[in-house]
């Protein structure tokens, strides 16, 4: 592995071990000439994956800039960075185990919307507003109309909500 600060190929492993997830092998390493020290992450990949730009470019597939994307939409919401850990690894697997070594840009943004949508409503809104580059306030309207009708019945469930509703004289 080549030193980030000198450029050394000769950098020494000083510890290793599992991420919390075991999802992968975090390494300690030290450079030798320099002194400089540096983790790195080793993690499985089943395959070389290239990215379809709506432009037509291909790129290649990179996980980090996935992971960046959905932490922007998480940004300040009550998310355990776990759980987002999780969901990166499982989006990034499930595009590796499809089979394709070419898959779409609009392919991974939609997987990324149905797994925003199941952790996070507003993150999902956020994710959406961009992905799908709305314009005016229509756009989350229609946007949080799908959304609607799941709001209500997660409410409806919502004991402290549900018991508001049918105590007397809040509402009056």
């Amino acid at each position: 592995m080549r030193c980030p600060y000198c450029g050394s190929l000769d950098t020494q492993v000083k510890d290793s071990r599992p991420t919390e997830d075991s999802a992968a092998i975090r390494r300690r390493r030290i450079c030798p000439d320099c002194g400089g020290r540096f983790t790195t992450f080793e993690r499985v990949q089943l395959r070389e994956l290239t990215v379809l730009k709506r432009s037509g470019r291909r790129v290649p597939f990179d996980r980090d800039k996935l992971a960046r994307s959905i932490e922007v939409a998480l940004r300040k919401r009550p998310v355990d960075p776990e759980r987002v850990e999780r969901l990166v690894s499982g989006l990034v697997r499930r595009l590796e185990s499809m089979g394709e070594s070419e898959i779409t840009s609009e392919m991974i943004g939609e997987r990324v919307m149905e797994s925003l949508k199941q952790l996070d409503d507003v993150a999902y809104v956020r994710f959406a507003s961009v992905y799908r580059n709305f314009r005016e306030a229509k756009d989350f309207e229609t946007l949080l109309g799908e959304l609607g009708p799941r709001l209500v019945e997660e409410e409806a469930t919502d004991e402290p909500a549900a018991r508001r509703l049918r105590e007397p004289g809040l509402d009056d």
